[in-house]
């Protein structure tokens, strides 16, 4: 199979779960324009030339490069990630900080990392998953206090509660929509 297609198989199923995702926490506009940067040609003809099938081709353009165009471009315009929300503090000594994310742009992460899980993990998902992959990690991410506990807990309830409870809980709960 040529890559560009294997490429855009995988971003296609992966956007498709993350709608499907949203949808059942509330989140219909997003869950319709999630990730509609990869089509434009800086991250799709750069995930196609590193497509492998299995991980995201950002790494192994980062291996090469030492750096991912592809990843600066997506994280630069996509709320839900959490590198989206990094800025200078406003007290000169802290230098840059992690924000807090508004809760809509967390659900939609949490959403995109389940979806993530499903599209490279496969038949060997499991509910634990997104939480094991952030718990690897979480020592890297430059993230405000207040949203890493609220992601843990997500992903915590995701293991040990399943879909439909974690779903429930932000749509209702965290969203406060009926």
């Amino acid at each position: 199979m040529w890559k560009w297609l294997g490429h855009l198989k995988t971003i296609n199923h992966h956007k498709r779960l993350v709608m499907k995702h949203c949808f059942k926490a509330g989140l219909y506009k997003q869950g319709l324009l999630h990730d509609l940067s990869k089509y434009s040609p800086t991250e799709f003809l750069v995930g196609a030339k590193y497509y492998q099938g299995d991980r995201s081709p950002n790494n192994a353009e980062r291996e090469d490069k030492g750096y991912s165009m592809a990843w600066l471009h997506h994280k630069g315009r996509n709320k839900h990630h959490l590198e989206y929300w990094i800025d200078y503090s406003l007290d000169p000594k802290e230098g840059m900080i992690g924000l807090r994310m508004p809760d809509k742009y967390l659900v939609e992460m949490v959403c995109d990392r389940i979806a993530a899980s499903k599209t490279y993990r496969k038949d060997a998902y499991k509910d634990s998953d997104p939480l094991d992959y952030f718990l690897n990690s979480k020592e890297h991410y430059m993230v405000h206090p207040e949203t890493a506990k609220s992601l843990q807990f997500l992903l915590s309830m995701l293991k040990e509660k399943g879909e439909e409870e974690t779903f429930r809980y932000m749509k209702q709960e965290l969203l406060g929509k009926k």
